[in-house]
């Protein structure tokens, strides 16, 4: 009989790394050898144990899954590193894959998918949930449509600025000396050039995707 493909968990909720641990025992082929709660603690378990693969969450105190799978793959690069995390965010991803991670699962998947995500980076490949390439291929093709970050006028980028920055319409009336129905038909045309739903979605895409940084 092979040898098992000896895993750690990494997340610091408790109850989360005994489900996950109960789940991939179960199987035939995959052991948990030891969990940990924090990417310092992933680290040091390294120091003691065999391991193929570890199953990092990506928010964790002391040091997160990101700056913990570049520590891992600088220290041992034999190991593979799995993501599993709630966030489904193209920045995030495309971090995990710089850093270094062979695969990147949702939580809310089912836990088939942890299990195959685990043996399909044990041989020597990737594994994505499908949400995950889907999200990637539908940015990718917003940006060759120009919608991720379409060309904003100055105008624009100086109200999106103001906005972010918490101010009101009156606020921004003042600072620009225009008049208030100008602004809302300017943060209209922002929400709609930028496929976002209301002025929090405005924001939030805006930050996400450095449209200030871009403005400066």
């Amino acid at each position: 009989m092979e040898d098992k493909i000896k895993t750690i968990l990494a997340d610091d909720h408790h109850i989360v790394l005994d489900g996950l641990t109960a789940l991939i025992n179960a199987t035939d082929d995959i052991e948990v050898v030891d969990v940990a709660y924090n990417g310092q603690h992933a680290l040091s378990l390294l120091e003691t144990h065999q391991v193929d693969v570890a199953v990092l969450d990506i928010e964790m105190p002391v040091m997160d899954g990101l700056k913990a799978t570049k520590e891992i793959k600088a220290k041992h690069k034999e190991v593979k590193v799995l993501i599993l995390t709630m966030y489904n965010n193209e920045r995030f991803i495309k971090e995990i894959i710089k850093a270094g991670a062979s695969g990147y699962i949702l939580k809310n998947k089912g836990g088939n998918e942890l299990v195959n995500a685990i043996r399909t980076i044990h041989q020597g490949d990737q594994y994505f949930s499908k949400s995950v390439t889907d999200k990637l291929i539908e940015d990718l093709q917003k940006k060759k449509r120009g919608g991720v970050n379409p060309k904003l006028t100055t105008r624009e980028k100086e109200v999106l600025k103001l906005i972010v920055e918490g101010n009101s319409t009156r606020e921004i009336t003042e600072k620009l000396f225009i008049a208030g129905t100008t602004v809302e038909t300017h943060r209209r045309n922002l929400i709609e050039k930028l496929g976002v739903k209301g002025t929090k979605g405005l924001i939030k895409h805006a930050i996400e995707n450095n449209l200030l940084e871009e403005s400066n």
